[in-house]
């Protein structure tokens, strides 16, 4: 994997990033007043997201490598009830020297997967509640079925409402916040982060464009009943050998 481009600047640089600078290039903001939203996504070329439901078929070894490093930054994951069922989501795994480096900088070993669900219906026997690194949080409505909250509560969840009727970007917020989570990462799916990118939550935003055509009728990464421009700005974009791109983008300072 090598730099091509920091800021808007493009380099001829060929030197090889370590873990070390992925882990530099992705770090958060310091000193955080509030929870600061990254979202993660892979697309191929043709722009779709996911191959039969499923965007594993898109990822790439460079991929992967900032995958697991976005991971090993933030305090915690968030992603919609959909894509866990979609995708099987289990705890988030963090290698040895991760979790020395993350408990050297006071974080947990592991952070949780946070799952936002506005009816609280979630698969018990799925791999997110088969015996969990971390316990998972579910962000729910405070209308939903208490019989599925106490289940959630018994089966080792941390269950928080987040709205009455739907959980509201603002109230999700709020909920990270109280929980003292402000590294958060967003991995989908589109749902949550069109809602987050209308609701002009989404502080940055990481994506892989993987080298691959994949035509199929996958939607977009974000999806939301409205459209909202907002202005992003380029922070790096990285190759690897085999054609990948990843990219952040950081969204620019409100006028």
């Amino acid at each position: 994997m090598r730099r091509a481009n920091i800021g808007t600047h493009f380099t001829s640089g060929s030197d090889e990033l370590t873990d070390g600078d992925l882990r530099d290039l992705y770090s958060y903001p310091a000193d955080l007043p509030r929870p600061w939203i990254r979202a993660n996504f892979v697309c191929s070329i043709d722009g779709a997201v996911s191959v039969e439901g499923l965007s594993g078929p898109l990822g790439t070894p460079a991929d992967k490598r900032v995958y697991d490093t976005l991971r090993e930054l933030a305090d915690v994951v968030v992603v919609g009830a959909g894509t866990v069922r979609a995708e099987d989501y289990g705890s988030v795994r963090i290698g040895p020297e991760g979790r020395r480096r993350r408990i050297e900088s006071g974080m947990s070993e592991s952070p949780p997967v946070a799952v936002v669900s506005a009816r609280a219906h979630l698969d018990l026997h799925s791999r997110l509640f088969d015996q969990p690194e971390v316990a998972p949080i579910v962000i729910t409505c405070s209308n939903a079925d208490i019989a599925r909250i106490a289940d959630l509560a018994n089966a080792g969840a941390h269950v928080v409402t987040a709205g009455e009727h739907e959980v509201t970007t603002a109230g999700l917020i709020t909920a990270l916040d109280g929980l003292g989570m402000r590294r958060v990462l967003c991995e989908g799916g589109p749902s949550l982060f069109g809602r987050l990118a209308v609701d002009g939550a989404v502080d940055e935003l990481c994506i892989t464009t993987a080298p691959v055509l994949a035509g199929g009728t996958a939607g977009r990464i974000a999806t939301s009943p409205h459209a909202q421009v907002t202005a992003m700005t380029p922070a790096h974009v990285l190759t690897d050998a085999d054609g990948t791109v990843l990219t952040k983008w950081v969204r620019l300072p409100l006028p």
